[in-house]
């Protein structure tokens, strides 16, 4: 059973994650994303970007940073054996950019009891070398009770 006091604990920033073109490219291609945006920087450029767009849910990547921050805090008491993905969630201020150098900041927004099973929704910050907020990542974690 999670515990429930880590409702409402904020964990630190993680280190700077410099979002790479072939990352871009790559997540893109996994997810069957085919928006020239994020394949071609002169499509990007004539679009208005700066750089390659990564998809919206590229975020994911930088959230799951601060996702093993907390599965490894013993005060949550999460087994990460027995979790299973109830949902995710992006609200983005601003497209995530290759050349973006990104740091995220998790709140455990609630903690739930279900029977013998645990839902446990993270809210998280991910924020640009100065300090803007890019996107929140809101996902909850179903954590399976009982043998």
């Amino acid at each position: 059973m999670v515990n429930i006091n880590v409702q409402g604990k904020k964990y630190p920033a993680t280190e700077p994650y410099l979002v790479g073109r072939e990352k871009i490219r790559e997540f893109a291609n996994a997810v069957f994303a085919s928006n020239a945006t994020s394949h071609d920087v002169a499509a990007a450029q004539a679009a208005g970007f700066p750089d390659l767009v990564a998809p919206p849910t590229f975020a994911v990547v930088i959230q799951e940073r601060s996702l093993h921050t907390v599965l490894a805090d013993p005060e949550a008491d999460i087994d990460f054996s027995r979790v299973v993905h109830g949902d995710q969630r992006f609200v983005h201020a601003r497209p995530i950019v290759a050349g973006d150098s990104l740091t995220s900041v998790l709140e455990v927004a609630s903690v739930k009891s279900l029977g013998p099973h645990s839902m446990i929704t993270f809210n998280t910050e991910i924020f640009d070398a100065s300090n803007e907020l890019v996107c929140t990542a809101i996902s909850t974690l179903v954590v399976r009770g009982g043998e």
